[in-house]
């Protein structure tokens, strides 16, 4: 990659230290924190886009039911108002991850994937939620040669098995959509993405759970979950809330049931946003039809256009630190944001005059099969969905109606799937989990700067159908 005239750190040192989608005057006043105690019917324990699904869907099922949410901060303050807006309608963090692990039922989940993502849009035409929702679909890029192929083969194994909205793009087409002088070939995923304000999209959820008459309460962390009879009981700090059943939708945070917690472990990802663009500087790269885009390394980047026309840029890095905690103070990591603004100058030189106006981290809940998983604890009164690892924004709405069936008893159509009923292997205890994770990183890096070819020891996990990713 060419490299380019302007100074990595000096487009970053005016930038705000900040997720953008947060830095809005929209944002809403935190609701009360629980003082005492509550009862309810159905307990959330989870503020973010699962959370707050589940609660929205309960009240659509049932009007009659008796919803108390707790979130630990504000609704939307972490995964969910800080991630990039991909709205994917992948139930499987991808098509070629899905094929690998569900084969069998790859052309069931795809469909029942975009019926929810279809479902999204019908219910923020339904709630009146303004959060800059565009169906442009996603790009996935080529940069390396042997990329190239792989996006070749994908494409026809995706036509082979019906996928009818994936169009191969050869560099020319590709540049003629957005132009870098580092894009080799794309494959366009025309219809399966949206893009959003993704802060916004869990303000309007909130909005419409407290209308639809969810009891939300703000700064209010679960700290413990035992049975209580017929139901559970959660301690906060100030109070208890009694429930016949509670939903758990914690994502990166250590879970209430204790016996979850190996199967995560928390990774943190990094973006930059720019100023917005003038018309001349949008001009120089194209990008009329504003669709996402993702490079197709391991180590990979993803990027998009806002509403007012910046671009995030974001990705590359998978930062774990060694027990798995989830601080604030690992929100930020200017090693990576240096790093990232170094790639962007590369992939853009047209735009070596952008200055970057905030830069943001936090937490992502992976899982070593890279989708969520769920289950029941406490005899069936408590459904969990965790595990995303960063593609969320759309599967969550499915994970919170999986967590929902779960809890009814309900035998249906998303409960059968294979995917619902596995789990993925948990993640070793440290100090195995760090050394791991390491030649995990290292090995894919050698990956990237090998042609793609997997080592022994990536080839022995793609075997166990393990990995890491984010």
């Amino acid at each position: 990659m060419a490299g380019s005239a302007m100074n990595p750190v000096q487009a970053l040192s005016d930038a705000d230290p900040r997720p953008f989608w947060l830095d809005d005057p929209s944002r809403p006043e935190a609701r009360p924190t629980l003082v005492g105690d509550e009862h309810c019917d159905l307990l959330v324990v989870g503020g973010g886009y699962s959370g707050l699904w589940t609660a929205l869907n309960a009240k659509e099922r049932d009007p009659g039911r008796d919803v108390v949410l707790i979130e630990g901060q504000e609704c939307g303050w972490a995964a969910s108002g800080r991630n990039g807006g991909f709205c994917a309608a992948s139930l499987t963090h991808g098509w070629g991850n899905g094929h690998a692990r569900w084969p069998a039922e790859l052309t069931t989940l795809e469909e029942l994937g975009h019926r929810n993502l279809d479902a999204i849009e019908a219910a923020l035409t339904r709630y009146g939620i303004d959060c800059d929702f565009e169906r442009t679909g996603e790009i996935d890029i080529a940069t390396a040669p042997h990329q190239v192929e792989e996006l070749r083969e994908a494409a026809a194994e995706a036509a082979e098995l019906g996928v009818r909205d994936h169009e191969f793009l050869d560099r020319d087409a590709l540049r003629a959509e957005v132009d870098s002088p580092t894009f080799l070939a794309g494959l366009w995923n025309r219809t399966g993405v949206a893009m959003l304000h993704p802060a916004r999209l869990a303000w309007g959820l909130k909005r419409a759970c407290l209308d639809l008459g969810v009891r939300i309460y703000e700064h209010t962390p679960g700290t413990e979950l035992s049975s209580r009879g017929a139901g559970v009981a959660v301690r906060t700090p100030w109070g208890r809330v009694f429930a016949r059943h509670a939903a758990l939708a914690t994502n990166a945070f250590p879970a209430l049931v204790k016996r979850l917690r190996p199967y995560i472990a928390p990774v943190y990802d990094y973006a930059l946003m720019t100023e917005p663009l003038t018309d001349e500087q949008l001009a120089s790269v194209g990008w009329k039809r504003r669709q996402g885009l993702s490079d197709s390394a391991n180590h990979f980047h993803y990027f998009r256009l806002s509403a007012d026309n910046r671009i995030l840029w974001g990705g590359y890095d998978i930062v774990y630190r060694y027990g798995g905690g989830v601080k604030a103070e690992y929100d930020h990591h200017p090693a990576t944001y240096q790093r990232l603004a170094e790639h962007f100058f590369r992939c853009f030189p047209q735009l070596e005059d952008v200055r970057f106006s905030h830069t943001w981290g936090g937490a992502i809940d992976t899982c070593s099969r890279f989708s969520a998983f769920f289950g029941t604890a406490h005899g069936g009164r408590v459904a969990y969905a965790l595990g995303y690892t960063g593609l969320g924004v759309g599967a969550s709405r499915f994970g919170a109606d999986v967590m929902l069936d779960l809890l009814s008893g309900e035998r249906t159509e998303r409960t059968e799937l294979e995917m619902v009923r596995s789990r993925p292997l948990p993640f070793p205890p440290e100090p195995v989990r760090s050394v791991g994770i390491g030649i995990t990183q290292w090995a894919m890096t050698r990956a990237d700067e090998n042609g793609g070819r997997r080592n022994l020891w990536l080839r022995a996990m793609d075997r166990f159908g393990v990995g890491f990713d984010s």
